[in-house]
């Protein structure tokens, strides 16, 4: 009779665990790269955006979120773990790929070592039983551990679940990055460049505006690309169990915004479109891109891990307080350095420069690309800029830096030394303050001191320690020594060809007649440890 009555159980764990799945929202991220609010729903006509501005519609349009940097693989960093990119040693861009060493002195690339315990927001989804894939830029600034996804790469689609598995998946569009403005310059214009506007710290030149008008061309064709997203879903029959959340990592691509941290580089898109939520709503709450990752664990039924600096803003666990201030940092870019911070409450923003010998423009080559870079710098050189397009080449900048977006939104005059705004400042060095004091800032650390203490004074980061399987009658415990290690385990059968992905390991794990478990475990930075095989 044991077998029949382990059958049954076994059967009802099944149902249940069907039945919690049900249960559970899908969550879909739509995430596009370098782009500001420049969408139809934010009030910005210039190219039509129908497939965002029907989310918005039927969802939730925020309109004062920032990430945390203005570039890419920083903010993605922060998204990721729910951390400010500093206080996990993940600020200088880039790590994964070319640091430039011969100017950096720095290992060409190293996979930034986390903060013990600290993991991949997604592994919690996994370790929930939510099928996890992400199709198909990651750029974290670590390398991906096992535990992350079920599927990573252009390939990587949620429709492989199983059936009624929730899932969450992240699907990144790459059509409005920097790169694009030169890489599609040969597709068709869907705005002309003498109907676009420039900002004051542009000069209007032809190449000016085409790069412009190049970029809002993008937005055209990124918008198309959400539309395909929306069509999946509802020819699935998923979308109405389907919670979407579209999203930008930091704001444009274009000279003077990408790499910023004032509101332009900092300041982005974000709508959410819940079937069972509010529609055609306007949210004004300050929030943080460090936000995000809790939310979703939030909407997921899981509460966010006690290292998540974010607040869930949405779901079982959301947080009824919004922030009173968001931070941002800037730090090297590729092969030039920096630290600067920025603190803003929506209105004011607080800038801190701790090297005010330096001017504010990087000279960052990749960024050349563009031809209205290009063209900048000629009439730089010319002195052909007038004064408020020179302030980004100065050889100094001020140490601190006060604006009034509401009366300034372009952040071009420096309110430091008004009397009128004291009170201001006083506030806001206090709140930098504190900030620094609470969370550790990993940018106080030179970069190959910080590389030479993630990797304890070895010229390679360490090996995770070998987990341990122990048998406990039919079950399987595993371990591992090395803190903060995150475990994966396949179940190999007899007679049975290995499963193609390794599951998170949270608990001993059942193992049927002639059953056999192979693991690996791996802390984020460190190289994984060698399969284990019972």
């Amino acid at each position: 009779m044991k077998p029949f009555f382990l059958f049954v159980n076994c059967l009802t764990a099944c149902l249940l665990l069907g039945s919690v799945w049900a249960q559970r929202p899908n969550i879909v991220w739509l995430n596009v790269e370098d782009m500001s609010p420049r969408l139809g729903c934010y009030g910005d006509f210039t190219v039509p955006t129908p497939h965002i501005d029907r989310l918005a519609r039927e969802g939730t349009l925020y309109t004062n979120v920032f990430t945390t940097a203005g570039v890419c693989a920083p903010s993605r960093n922060a998204i990721a773990t729910g951390r400010v990119q500093t206080s996990n040693g993940g600020h200088n861009m880039r790590t994964l790929s070319n640091t430039y060493p011969e100017k950096t002195g720095l290992p060409k690339q190293y996979s930034v070592v986390m903060p013990v315990g600290v993991k991949h927001f997604a592994e919690y989804l996994r370790a929930a039983g939510y099928y996890c894939t992400n199709n198909a830029k990651t750029d974290y600034q670590f390398e991906e551990t096992l535990a992350i996804w079920d599927e990573n790469g252009p390939q990587a689609h949620y429709k492989n679940r199983a059936n009624n598995q929730p899932f969450f998946a992240m699907i990144n569009c790459g059509i409005t990055h920097e790169s694009q403005v030169w890489a599609r310059k040969n597709n068709p214009l869907r705005v002309s460049p003498d109907k676009v506007k420039l900002p004051p710290y542009y000069p209007d030149t032809d190449s000016v505006r085409l790069d412009v008008a190049r970029f809002y061309s993008n937005i055209y064709e990124m918008d198309e690309w959400v539309g395909e997203q929306i069509k999946e879903l509802e020819e699935a029959g998923l979308l109405e169990n389907t919670i979407v959340m579209f999203w930008s990592d930091h704001g444009d691509g274009l000279p003077y915004v990408k790499r910023e941290i004032t509101h332009r580089g900092l300041r982005v898109p974000f709508i959410v479109r819940n079937p069972t939520g509010s529609k055609g709503n306007k949210n004004t709450d300050l929030i943080s891109a460090i936000d995000w990752a809790p939310t979703v664990l939030s909407l997921a039924g899981i509460k966010p891990p006690n290292f998540m600096q974010g607040r869930a803003f949405l779901g079982k666990y959301a947080n009824k307080k919004p922030h009173s201030y968001v931070f941002g940092a800037a730090d090297r870019f590729d092969s030039e350095y920096d630290r600067v911070r920025s603190v803003s409450d929506g209105r004011f923003q607080y800038v801190y420069s701790f090297y005010p010998n330096k001017p504010r423009y990087m000279d960052v080559e990749y960024r050349k690309q563009q031809a209205s870079m290009r063209d900048i710098l000629r009439l730089k050189e010319a002195g052909k800029l007038n004064e408020v397009q020179m302030q980004w080449f100065l050889p100094t900048k001020p140490q601190e830096a006060l604006f009034d977006t509401q009366t300034d939104p372009h952040q071009l005059v420096n309110l430091i030394d008004n009397p009128k705004y004291n009170n201001e400042l006083a506030r806001f060095r206090k709140v930098f303050q504190s900030w620094q004091k609470s969370v550790m800032d990993y940018g106080a650390i030179p970069e190959k001191e910080l590389v030479a203490q993630m990797w304890n004074g070895d010229k390679q980061p360490p090996i995770t320690a070998q987990p341990t399987v122990t048998i406990q009658g039919t079950y399987a415990a595993i371990n591992c020594a090395t803190a903060g290690a995150s475990v994966v385990y396949k179940i190999l059968l007899p007679n049975t060809p290995d499963p193609k992905r390794w599951e998170v390991y949270t608990q001993p794990v059942l193992l049927k007649n002639g059953a056999h478990i192979k693991t690996i475990a791996q802390r984020i930075g460190y190289k994984p440890s060698i399969e284990v095989m019972n």
